[in-house]
């Protein structure tokens, strides 16, 4: 086992890392593991509708894994946090986006409802764990 490797994305993981000392990704030998990505942009301006907000958290995935050398290809094992339980548009746009993002398999995924998230805005997060083959 490596060395673990601390990865910061590049805009909204800047203020992360310096206002709440965390960094969006880490590295160890050929496993990534990522934070929790809500569906923000770079100065935390959320999406009107929650499927926006999903499909941005998987844009911030995406960039997130790629600042460790991964990519949704890699992706394992999602876990999906979600505020104001699960209602028909929430799972069909999750459902849709795995489709997309990982047509060639189907990751392991574990949702949970929770009361709130890191910022009252949020009623998204996600976090994965990547394999990149050696």
């Amino acid at each position: 086992m490596g060395k673990p490797e601390f990865f910061i994305t590049p805009g909204y993981g800047d203020f992360m890392l310096k206002e709440l000392h965390y960094s969006q990704a880490v590295k160890i030998g050929n496993r990534v593991e990522t934070s929790g990505q809500g569906g923000w942009d770079d100065a935390f301006n959320f999406p009107a509708s929650v499927e926006d907000e999903i499909a941005k958290a998987f844009d911030n995935i995406t960039r997130t894994l790629a600042t460790a050398g991964a990519s949704w290809e890699h992706v394992i094992h999602v876990n999906s946090y979600h505020v104001g339980g699960f209602p028909p548009e929430v799972n069909a746009t999750m459902v849709k986006l795995f489709r997309r993002y990982m047509p060639q398999h189907s990751p392991i995924w574990t949702q949970l409802g929770v009361a709130a998230l890191g910022l009252p805005q949020m009623r998204i997060e996600i976090r994965v764990t990547a394999i990149i083959p050696e």
